[in-house]
């Protein structure tokens, strides 16, 4: 085709990114919620962090990039936005949440206290948008919609403990956090192999109303 050629250009078919994209955030949502729930006591409880930034986080946003190339704007905005919520999040644990070096112990304990407000008010904006998202899932499947539904639990439940400072409601919000985890893996997995296939083995549910052109 030469450059002064107008005829559009056709481009192959891409595979979908849902799947990675819902695995990364599966697995990242499930390691910072087992710490949540207090179930790595016997580990530092910050395994998830690496994995904010290289998996939940970059893996999630690629995900989310290579949705607009299949012209898929609910995928797009949801992975794209999860993905930049993990490496913010990632970033605020390394240089935000740590106290000033070499603080006395009052000074380290109210900045702590700070901390726990910062990480009320991220979940509470979090909250805000995955509410609209949570309300246009329902127009892709109920699985995705599964997904959605508890992370909004999950969210809701963690600002308030954050803001109350509640480690047992934080700790609520670690078990609900799972929840969210194991659904968002079930989705990945029948999308991998619904895709594989071409034909639905996993079932993953209609839309509760008129499907959009493009689904996750």
């Amino acid at each position: 085709m030469s450059v002064n050629d107008d005829r559009p250009i056709m481009m192959a078919p891409a595979a979908d990114p849902a799947p990675l994209g819902l695995a990364a955030f599966a697995l990242t949502t499930f390691l910072l919620s087992a710490a949540n729930a207090k179930w790595m006591n016997s580990a530092t409880g910050s395994a998830w962090l690496g994995f904010a930034f290289a998996y939940g986080g970059l893996a999630q946003f690629c995900a989310g990039m290579w949705e607009f190339r299949n012209r898929n704007v609910f995928g797009a905005t949801a992975f794209g936005t999860y993905g930049g919520f993990w490496l913010g999040i990632g970033l605020w644990a390394l240089l935000v949440a740590p106290p000033p070096a070499g603080a006395p112990p009052l000074v380290a304990a109210a900045h702590a206290a700070a901390a726990g407000k910062d990480l009320g008010w991220i979940l509470l904006a979090f909250a805000i948008f995955n509410t609209y998202m949570l309300l246009w899932s329902t127009q892709v499947n109920a699985a995705v919609f599964g997904v959605f539904l508890t992370l909004e639990a999950t969210e809701i439940i963690l600002f308030i403990g954050n803001f109350a400072a509640n480690a047992n409601v934080v700790k609520i919000g670690g078990y609900v956090g799972v929840l969210t985890a194991a659904v968002a893996w079930y989705t990945s997995a029948a999308g991998v192999i619904n895709g594989m296939r071409g034909t639905p083995l996993l079932p993953v549910g209609k839309p509760f109303g008129m499907a959009p052109a493009s689904t996750t």
